[in-house]
This record gives structure tokens, C-alpha cells and sequence, in this order.
């Protein structure tokens, strides 16, 4: 898994890394600061938690490296709906994991397996939600991200419903998708770095067919797609015109996504103009997100690195701590259930 730096060095380093030639670009982590450094060691109750998470990660992976743009996505989906507090995971019918946005996700199993581990070592202990953060950093640590600081403590909802996915269509503009990400204490190099993260992973075909052939109701693909791109993607999405017609998976890089690897590609394929996503597309009509998606093209390890703070970030948002939520028995249900 490679070694992890003291939180104080990762922290530093991070801060050197300022970008005063993008607007409003963060550098830090946001404030005030809830969650601790190695949380469960620190209060000497469940000392080997991250270790055991990494290793069931590990064996995982081994079997399906599907699962880091699964957990990826699965991150994504909690974080950005009522924060980090794996509210995604809950079941039920009117769940968030029920609502339109979230067709297709994956991951559940792990998360569960993790679960049932850390349970039968240390009951009542560690978090779905810090699970869920773990996780997801060891998983797209070993298809080639950095190892970046997971803060933990966060405790878990006690709510979830659909109708509070708010997560927004992957054909909005570059203005709203960043207006979303600001609303969630984000910012335009975090949007653009995160999104990043399409360089692994798959989407459906009904996500992407109003640009191979509608876009805006104009009868025609969307202009800012490269035509050869258009009919490449044409073969493996027809036209949806008949109900209940399959709605199949395509990558979201076609360079890097088969692998499953962690890769800059994703920014290069966007520069192309064969970006499989609207919303990918847009980061070439910002200027600061322009500027972005060129440094990133040609420089992975500034990708890196700033994926390594955005991740952080995210990690961050509205989390539960101190006597706020529970530590869910099972990642499925709240303890009253």
C-alpha cells in the first residue's frame, strides 16, 4: 500500500501547494476541523481498525479492480447528499440509494464484509461512514492514486431518503456544476479535479444518448463533440427507441477505464473533445477549469496532488461527530431497526 506520512508533513506539503494563478482555489482543509488523525488508535479503541480495513480492500481488489470507481462513485453519492455520514448505505424504499441519480451503484459488499470484521474484533467501534472514506482511499490507492490523509471519527445518519439526492445531471453546465460544488464548500479546483476521478468507471448509455443524437432537441450530436468520437460512441449506445430497451455500460476514458487505473488521461481526452460526459466536456469553456485541465494533462503528479487535497476536502463535508448520529451495527440499517 506504500507508506503513509505523519499528518503534519502531509499537511505541509499540501500547503505549499497553493495555486494563486487559480481563482478562488483552496489549499487547506476547511474549518473548523472535527475529525482526528488516526481517531481509533488515538482513543485506544480499536487500534488495528485501518489496517484491517486495508487488508479486506486489498483481497478485494485482487478479485475485481472494479471496486475503486465503484467506491469512488459510492463516496461521491454520500458525501454530496446531507455529508459524509453513509447515508447512502441505508436501505429501504425511499432510500437515497432508490433515487434516479444513483442507478447503478456498487461497492455495498465490501462495505459489509469490513463491517462484519471490524465488528467481530471491535463491537460498536468504527463507523460506516469512516469506513466508507477508508476504503475508498485504499482502493484507488492501489489502481494508482496517492495514499492521501483520511481524518477519521465521523459517525453515522440516522436518515435517508430519496428525495434529498440533489446530486445533478451529468449534462449541466460548467457555471452550475461549479455553483453545486461550491454549495457543498467546494471550489473550481476541486470540481475540476475530482471530476477528474471519470479516468476509472463506467456509465450508462441513457446518461450520454441526448448528446450522441438530441442534444438541446436539435435532432443532431452536440457540436462540441469530435465527430469521429461521435460515431465511435455511436456503435456502443444506439438510439433508445423502444421501451425497455437495454441500456448499456460504456467507459467513461476509454484509455484508461478498461484497466481501471488511475491515470491523467481523462484531462487529455477532455482537451480532444471526446469527453464522455457533458459536464467533462464544460471544463473546457471555464477559463480557470480550461487552465486546469491543460496543467493536469501534461503533469500527473500535480493531478495527484490535488486529488490527494480534493479527496481530503470531500471527506470533509458536513460530517457527524462527538454525540451527533450512532455507530451503526450493520452499514444497512440504523440501530433502531
Amino acid at each position: 500500500m506504500g507508506f503513509i506520512f505523519p499528518v503534519w508533513l502531509v499537511l505541509a506539503v499540501l500547503s505549499l501547494w497553493c495555486r494563486p494563478d487559480v481563482a478562488e482555489a483552496a489549499w487547506s482543509l476547511q474549518t473548523p476541523m472535527k475529525l482526528v488523525w488516526h481517531y481509533y488508535k488515538v482513543h485506544n479503541t480499536c487500534e488495528n481498525a485501518e489496517p484491517f480495513i486495508r487488508h479486506q480492500v486489498e483481497l478485494f481488489y485482487n478479485k475485481d479492480k472494479t471496486i475503486a470507481p465503484k467506491l469512488l462513485r459510492l463516496l461521491y453519492s454520500d458525501c454530496f447528499v446531507n455529508g459524509c455520514d453513509a447515508s447512502i448505505l441505508l436501505d429501504g424504499p425511499d432510500s437515497e440509494k432508490m433515487a434516479p441519480q444513483n442507478r447503478g451503484l456498487g461497492g455495498f459488499v465490501l462495505i459489509d464484509k469490513i463491517k462484519t470484521v471490524l465488528e467481530s474484533r471491535c463491537p460498536g467501534v468504527v463507523s460506516c461512514a469512516d469506513i466508507l472514506n477508508l476504503a475508498t482511499r485504499d482502493a484507488v490507492h492501489l489502481a494508482g492514486a496517492p495514499s492521501y490523509p483520511v481524518f477519521t471519527g465521523r459517525r453515522d445518519g440516522a436518515t435517508s431518503t430519496k428525495a434529498s439526492v440533489d446530486l445533478p445531471s451529468p449534462s449541466i453546465s460548467w457555471e452550475a456544476s461549479l455553483a453545486y460544488f461550491k454549495s457543498k464548500g467546494l471550489d473550481v479546483l476541486d470540481m475540476a479535479t475530482l471530476l477528474g476521478a471519470h479516468s476509472m468507471g463506467r456509465t450508462h448509455c441513457g446518461f450520454i444518448v441526448d448528446r450522441l443524437y438530441n442534444f438541446n432537441n436539435t435532432g443532431k450530436p452536440d457540436p462540441s463533440m469530435k465527430a469521429s468520437f461521435v460515431a465511435d460512441m455511436r456503435k456502443l449506445c444506439p438510439p433508445r427507441t423502444k421501451k425497455g430497451q437495454t441500456d448499456p455500460l460504456v467507459f467513461l476514458d476509454p484509455e484508461s477505464g478498461s484497466k481501471y487505473s488511475f491515470s491523467n488521461s481523462y484531462y487529455s481526452r477532455v482537451l480532444a473533445n471526446e469527453a464522455v460526459l457533458g459536464v467533462d466536456q464544460q471544463l473546457l469553456y471555464g477559463d480557470d477549469t480550461k487552465q486546469i485541465t491543460e496543467e493536469f494533462a501534461v503533469g500527473l503528479e500535480d493531478f495527484r496532488r490535488s486529488f490527494a487535497l480534493s479527496m481530503s476536502r470531500m471527506g470533509n463535508i458536513q460530517v457527524l461527530t462527538g454525540k451527533e448520529g450512532e455507530i451503526r451495527n450493520n452499514c444497512r440499517y440504523t440501530n433502531k431497526n
